[in-house]
């Protein structure tokens, strides 16, 4: 009687175990550095007042690419990778220019899709549709 219980149990282990395996991440973001992140913060935009754009400037990530972090100083997960040339818009600084709040179109899509070169009446968090996070300030050439 214990063995006829024993191969349906092993057959619901086997089929528990493939339903907990997971889909591999797109191409363009990168796996978890060494762990989750501890904290995140939405970039600002709309900092610069009512009368300007949300954000401030198009940029350039510079050769090589960036990392893309999940809030300022925090490095333990990144969030997404930008390849060398890409387009950023810079939406806030932060800890003296070490880091930039920036919002980029995912690969393939119009990055005026991203709504930030209108003015918005107040600062606010961007909620997309697009992408955002943190780069370090020295991987764009600014105003790109």
């Amino acid at each position: 009687m214990k063995h006829r219980l024993f191969i349906p149990a092993a057959a619901l282990l086997t089929a528990s175990l493939a339903a907990c395996s997971q889909p591999t991440p797109p191409a363009e973001n990168a796996p978890a550095v060494a762990g989750e992140p501890l904290a995140t913060r939405a970039v600002m935009i709309g900092t610069e007042g009512p009368s300007l754009p949300a954000c401030s400037s198009i940029s350039r990530v510079k050769a090589g690419g960036t990392d893309v972090y999940w809030a300022p100083n925090e490095t333990r997960a990144v969030k997404a990778k930008l390849a060398g040339g890409a387009n950023v818009s810079l939406c806030e600084a932060a800890e003296n220019d070490a880091w930039f709040g920036v919002v980029f179109a995912a690969p393939g899509t119009d990055p005026d899709m991203c709504g930030v070169g209108k003015s918005v009446q107040n600062a606010r968090e961007y909620q997309g549709p697009c992408r955002w996070g943190w780069i370090k300030g020295g991987t764009v050439q600014l105003g790109g």
